[in-house]
């Protein structure tokens, strides 16, 4: 696989450029800290082993060429963007009382975080295309074994993005605990992931 370093370069561009799966990582770390950060990054690249799978199976191919399997994903993943935003922006209401005490709002529980970062991941039709356009052109076809080539690449995808992810998690815990300092703080910083959110649930529904 000599193109194998081209690859990776390409994929840190992608994975660097804004989209759910790293502006979701930098609110939680803003507005939670940096293990809440890194715990969200652990669950996108989780996510990314199904893409994978769908990929080297050939699944993501039929996602393709059925376009009412494609939307039915992609509304599927804006929806639960949006219920993500929705109950951020209530845990910030609700927590405005216990902010004005200097208690703040309560934090998210980590396995929540996790599992709700891989649930946005795998509702993403997007990363599933990305991945079946992706990937085949840095196939050697002619070197055969192309699942075993596909199935490496995508381990170096996940693995590079688990390591942009976590700097992301680690810089957005730092300027979080600055502002976090504050009792009223996370209450706005919720408000902010929980717009945040929305805003990704709606841009995924649009069209391209």
């Amino acid at each position: 696989m000599p193109d194998l370093f081209l690859f990776l370069l390409a994929a840190m561009t992608l994975t660097l450029a804004p989209g759910p799966d790293n502006i979701y990582v930098l609110t939680r770390g803003i507005a939670q800290g940096r293990k809440a950060g890194l715990v969200a990054a652990a669950g996108f690249c989780s996510g990314l082993i199904f893409h994978t799978l769908l990929a080297v199976l050939g699944f993501a191919a039929l996602i393709k060429a059925y376009p009412p399997a494609y939307h039915a994903l992609q509304y599927a993943g804006a929806a639960y963007l949006a219920y993500l935003g929705i109950r951020t922006l209530r845990s910030a209401s609700s927590g405005i009382a216990l902010a004005a005490g200097g208690q703040g709002t309560a934090a998210v529980p980590l396995r929540r975080i996790y599992w709700q970062s891989v649930l946005a991941n795998m509702l993403n039709p997007k990363v599933t295309l990305f991945f079946i356009a992706f990937l085949p052109q840095f196939v050697q076809r002619e070197a055969g074994h192309e699942a075993l080539q596909m199935l490496v690449l995508a381990l170096v995808f996940i693995a590079q993005a688990f390591v942009i992810f976590s700097a992301i998690a680690l810089f957005s815990g730092a300027v979080g605990a600055v502002f976090r300092r504050r009792a009223s703080a996370s209450v706005h910083l919720n408000r902010l992931a929980g717009c945040a959110f929305i805003g990704l649930g709606i841009r995924m529904a649009l069209p391209e």
